[in-house]
């Protein structure tokens, strides 16, 4: 299939404009004015794999550039992009200001929101109405974003906070019963739920990264792929769980057995706050559970790996902010069984490890549409801890499994690019 080309601006619509949110836009903002560099986005400085001239991913294939972005999203708090950044304080006064006028023209739109799902939110810029009539109105505000800003395309991001851990319900299940569910006002279709109909609904690239129940409910995988449109998730992979792709990989590599990993995290954003809620930190532990599993195989390698004890803690502490520690303890064994410990403090700040996933995942995901792709990307699993997967096919967790998938799938719009340029 030949790719269509990013001969125009891209609209990024983003679920949540906090700490993550504010820090990507800000962020490409700075790179435009030569003010900061999007270190950590492949898109940017990632180089296609192989011998000689190895030449930079944006070169290798269509992707729209940093100038043509267009930003814009709905909040559940009111305000605009400059009050979010230096709420959220992840970046500095000065790196703010000289961006100040920019950050302050974007003004997020009211949220679709349900206390039940984030109960230590209280939305103060929200939507009223039924679920159909916030599925609706999402749907008119991507129209009137997109019409505002005379786009062609668009991708929708969520980062948000994490709702409510859920498991899929009858009416997740056919897109009929999601509809009527719509009209019945049923409480079990959730925030996120929405804002992803609505992308599907008006042909718009959706990426869930929360570890809530969205776009991959059966009923939206469906309709994902009825509307020919791209998804992708779920649950960013920032600080820890980074990490343990990396780790659990070598000790399977080297055939060393593991009896347990303990890990634990600080963090004292709006993000932690949020998980200090036993309901919507289960959400997050199930997406930071499922790595260790895959990658080991515990099932073919029972002597090694079928007894582990996984553990996975975050506890909210106020004074660190974005700042987030992650620390891990783990329980090896080698050569006649003799014991070993591995131990890692990881300090690093979470919004800035998110902020070029974003940039990656809008980019990619837009270069996919223009692919003609649908329904789950799978070869966008290097960005996430729970990878969607298209039905049947088993997550990959390994770090460098994920990056040959995304090279692989790159490689591949690379020569659809280069037939591009050739016609």
């Amino acid at each position: 299939m030949r790719m269509a080309r990013a001969d125009d601006r891209l609209g990024v619509l983003l679920q949540g404009m906090g700490a993550v949110s504010s820090t990507v836009i800000a962020g490409v903002l700075a790179a435009r004015k030569g003010r900061g560099r999007p270190v950590g986005a492949l898109s940017q400085f990632g180089r296609m794999p192989g011998q000689g001239d190895r030449p930079r991913i944006n070169e290798a294939v269509d992707l729209t550039a940093l100038e043509g972005l267009v930003f814009g999203g709905w909040d559940i708090f009111g305000g605009d992009l400059f009050d979010a950044c230096e709420h959220a304080k992840v970046l500095n006064s000065r790196d703010i200001d000289a961006i100040a006028p920019e950050l302050k023209g974007i003004r997020p739109m009211p949220g679709a929101f349900d206390p039940d799902y984030v109960k230590r939110l209280n939305g103060t810029h929200v939507k009223q109405g039924t679920r159909r009539e916030l599925a609706q109105a999402l749907r008119a505000d991507i129209r009137g974003f997109m019409a505002a800003n005379d786009l062609r395309r668009c991708v929708l991001i969520n980062a948000s906070s994490t709702e409510i851990y859920q498991e899929p319900a009858d009416v997740h299940q056919t897109v009929e019963a999601f509809e009527a569910g719509l009209d019945a006002d049923d409480h079990r279709i959730s925030p996120a739920m929405l804002y992803a109909y609505a992308a599907i609904m008006e042909g718009v690239p959706y990426a869930n990264g929360t570890p809530s129940l969205a776009a991959d409910i059966p009923a939206l995988r469906i309709l994902a792929r009825a509307k020919g449109v791209p998804t992708a998730g779920k649950d960013f992979k920032t600080g820890q769980t980074l990490v343990k792709t990396v780790l659990s990989p070598m000790f399977k590599a080297r055939a060393l057995g593991l009896r347990g990993w303990f890990s634990t995290n600080i963090l004292g954003n709006r993000d932690g706050e949020v998980l200090d809620e036993p309901d919507n930190f289960k959400a997050k532990e199930m997406t930071k559970l499922s790595v260790l599993d895959s990658t080991l195989e515990p099932e073919v390698f029972p002597e090694l790996y079928g007894d582990l004890y996984h553990k996975v803690r975050i506890n909210y502490y106020p004074p660190r902010g974005d700042a987030k520690e992650g620390w891990d303890n783990i329980d090896f064994f080698g050569w006649m069984d003799y014991p070993m410990q591995l131990k890692v403090d990881f300090l690093c700040r979470d919004s800035i490890l998110a902020a070029p996933i974003v940039l990656d995942l809008a980019l990619m995901l837009d270069l996919a549409a223009r692919g003609g792709h649908a329904d789950v990307q799978s070869w966008l699993s290097f960005y996430w801890k729970s990878p969607l997967t298209p039905d049947g096919e088993v997550p990959v967790h390994d770090l460098f499994q994920q990056q040959d998938l995304l090279y692989a799938a790159l490689g591949a719009m690379a020569r659809s690019t280069a037939r591009l340029e050739v016609a």
